[in-house]
């Protein structure tokens, strides 16, 4: 047998594409694969609490390094110039924060050997100072309620503690002196006490053999319990809050009124997953503990009501299934009945914030391709859409100033934030934009993406969104691009696609037309359709296929010349058409499967791998090469199946690299790889990638 041949990225440089279609209208053009992998983004925001200034890190990836690097920006909250607050080179500042008064903000910065500390600087730009000085770095920090104290996770990782100082800086001690390291904590709202949680032991063997290389990976290694403590500001006493190894603490909320800490706890059995969480409930008067809910499922968004009468949370209405929407949730602080919530919504909601009353809660949830705010009475279940427009905003509420920034992006601008007073949320034209992460978006020439629906072999109505080449000519057939989404529980939605998996306007630059179908199974149009994914391969299908001869049949798409991509559930689908259509001229699947087991471990007959004598469509491949949600042997099945039988096929592994591509090498040359292995197989093109070249333009980069 011949040895498998697997193509392995080692620290290689990419080409900046050289397009030359589209470089007219006002000196605009295309974009390139290095303008997707430019693209900036916002990171942690503050507003000033006398609500004048408002400031966030912009994250820019440096192309050259092989790195991201982030700096501090500030503008004024009503709108006015912005200027950058910090130009370390090859330096992160991170998590900036306002002081009560506005007249300085902390930050983190890993100016000082590389370390993060904190530091303060003024609004007016005079150069920042140095606060902490801690050996380990610092991980995180927070001012106390009443602004007296700040406190910041310093020390060794496995030691790590919490240090104490004046809030305005000053002489730093070491608060807590726990017997394991502190992962998280948070103040009480009267600033004498914070709540922290801490892992019951340490296993110091384990520790030191990772340290001696002998850094082999158990699979699901016995969980150590993580348990909430508190500890007194005066008099430094530690008391712990909940107790036993049934569960560890997760993610934790404190009421206005103090009394009452919500939080998920994840069981501790050695072969419980991940998103296997339930939601307790612990009174700080009484200090007992109640279990809220016992369906051991992801859960999120725990929130208590401004009056600390209600908690709410969100959570799937249903029994473990993964198909399940999700609902929101309200129960008494003071215990009684859990209430659902959403119970005639045919959408999953995501809380987003409290009305001052504590009457309403605002939640976001996905309809068809936009995100939209809507509220619910906690008194009657009544619900009402606060926005109807196209794009995906996310609302956030700042609690000293009760006014909001929103998170924006759709089908033609990227996310930037924006400011809001609450009568102005659902008119976009008055709300003040605060950011513009991506200025150079203007000098691009971009597709239009067009909302399409049709119905599949059931009559179902389905829909997706079609983006169309730069110059569409009604009168032209052109080639396709199908994009799977992954999930396969998520949705194709109208924002601003640039990313590794969803390139569209590159395609678009290039005469190609993409279609992004939101097949069965996806989110945003109700709980049958949501379900209706099972069996895996059935009626999904079907949505996909079905659309794609819409297209045809409406005479945008020449059906000779058609391809078809997909990560993850993408990848599955992909692999899945690879096996029972000849209809694509090539196929690019990542982290997908091919083997299905039943419980007997048998191959199901879902199982694309079982079909492979069906395959005819040349096919490139991409693993991860530490992938743990899928494995790379799923990849090397399929690799060596279709040269057994004869079909194209190249296989790409990407060093170091779990589910997702970070490394931007990587993500240029899975971007160019699959780019042109369709124009290879759809258009004619000799080479599907060129080293060469791509090592020249690294040279090129790094002189300049």
């Amino acid at each position: 047998m011949r040895p498998i041949k697997i193509i392995i990225l080692i620290s290689v440089a990419i080409l900046f594409y050289p397009f030359t279609q589209g470089k007219s209208q006002t000196q605009k053009r295309a974009m390139t694969f290095l303008d997707i992998i430019q693209m900036r983004s916002i990171g942690s925001t503050d507003i000033s609490p006398d609500g004048k200034w408002f400031i966030y890190t912009l994250t820019i990836p440096d192309w050259g390094k092989n790195k991201s690097f982030s700096d501090i920006y500030i503008t004024p909250l009503t709108g006015g110039k912005t200027r950058q607050m910090t130009f370390t080179k090859e330096k992160n500042e991170t998590s900036p924060k306002w002081y009560k008064d506005g007249s300085f903000f902390a930050f983190l910065s890993d100016r000082s050997e590389n370390k993060n500390q904190i530091f303060f600087m003024q609004p007016d730009g005079d150069e920042a100072w140095q606060v902490t000085d801690d050996k380990f770095g610092v991980s995180s920090y927070k001012w106390s309620r009443d602004w007296k104290y700040l406190t910041y996770l310093g020390g060794k990782f496995e030691k790590r503690q919490i240090y104490i100082m004046p809030g305005e800086g000053g002489d730093t001690e070491k608060l807590s002196d726990h017997k394991t390291p502190v992962s998280s904590y948070f103040w009480s709202p009267n600033s004498k006490k914070i709540y922290f949680v801490a892992p019951d032991s340490v296993d110091l063997i384990d520790n030191e053999r990772k340290e001696k290389k002998f850094d082999v990976v158990i699979k699901d290694e016995i969980k150590i319990p993580s348990n909430l403590w508190e500890i007194d500001i005066e008099t430094k006493k530690e008391r712990r809050l909940t107790g036993g190894d049934e569960y560890s603490v997760l993610q934790s909320v404190i009421s206005e009124d103090g009394t009452k800490i919500a939080f998920f706890g994840s069981p501790t059995e050695r072969y419980a997953t991940a998103f296997e969480w339930d939601v307790y409930l612990l009174d700080l008067n009484t200090n007992t503990i109640s279990r809220i809910t016992n369906n051991s499922h992801y859960g999120g968004n725990l929130s208590f009501s401004p009056d600390s009468k209600w908690l709410a949370f969100t959570y799937p209405d249903g029994e473990k299934e993964i198909s399940d929407l999700r609902k929101i949730y309200i129960v008494p602080s003071e215990g009684g009945e859990v209430k659902k919530l959403l119970n005639n919504f045919n959408y999953e909601g995501w809380i987003s914030f409290w009305s001052d009353d504590s009457r309403d809660i605002y939640f976001s949830a996905g309809v068809g391709v936009n995100i939209h705010l809507f509220k619910v009475s906690i008194d009657n279940n009544q619900i009402e859409q606060i926005t109807n427009f196209s794009g995906y905003p996310f609302f956030v509420k700042d609690k000293d100033t009760g006014t909001f920034l929103v998170w924006h992006f759709d089908s033609e601008n990227p996310r930037d934030v924006y400011y809001s007073v609450p009568e102005n949320l659902a008119d976009r034209d008055k709300w003040i934009k605060l950011t513009d992460a991506n200025p150079q978006i203007k000098d691009f020439l971009l597709g239009k993406y067009e909302t399409i629906r049709w119905k599949s072999t059931d009559d179902t109505p389905v829909e997706g969104l079609l983006m169309k080449p730069i110059n569409y000519n009604k009168n032209r057939k052109y080639p396709l691009i199908v994009q799977i989404h992954g999930g396969p529980h998520d949705a194709c939605m109208n924002y601003f696609s640039a990313s590794l998996g969803d390139y569209v306007h590159i395609y678009a630059a290039n005469d190609y037309v993409v279609f992004q179908p939101n097949y069965r199974g996806s989110t945003g149009y109700g709980e049958k359709f949501k379900k209706d994914i099972t069996p895996y391969f059935g009626l999904s299908l079907d949505d996909i296929m079905t659309g794609v001869d819409y297209l045809i049949e409406r005479g945008i798409v020449h059906p000779d010349s058609m391809g078809i991509m997909g990560w993850s559930a993408g990848g599955d689908y992909s692999n899945s058409i690879l096996v029972s259509t000849d209809r694509f001229k090539a196929i690019s699947t990542g982290a997908g499967t091919v083997i299905y087991y039943d419980w007997d471990y048998h191959v199901d007959n879902e199982s694309p791998i079982k079909y492979i004598k069906n395959a005819k469509t040349p096919t490139l491949i991409h693993f991860g090469e530490d992938d743990p949600i899928m494995p790379r042997r799923h990849g090397e099945i399929l690799y060596m199946a279709l040269k057994k039988f004869g079909v194209p096929t190249e296989f790409i592994v990407y060093p170091n690299t779990g589910h997702g591509i970070w490394n931007m090498r990587y993500q240029m040359v899975k971007m160019q790889a699959e780019f042109n292995w369709f124009e290879k197989w759809i258009r004619g093109k000799e080479e599907w990638i060129d080293w060469k070249s791509m090592i020249e333009t690294l040279k090129k980069e790094e002189k300049e």
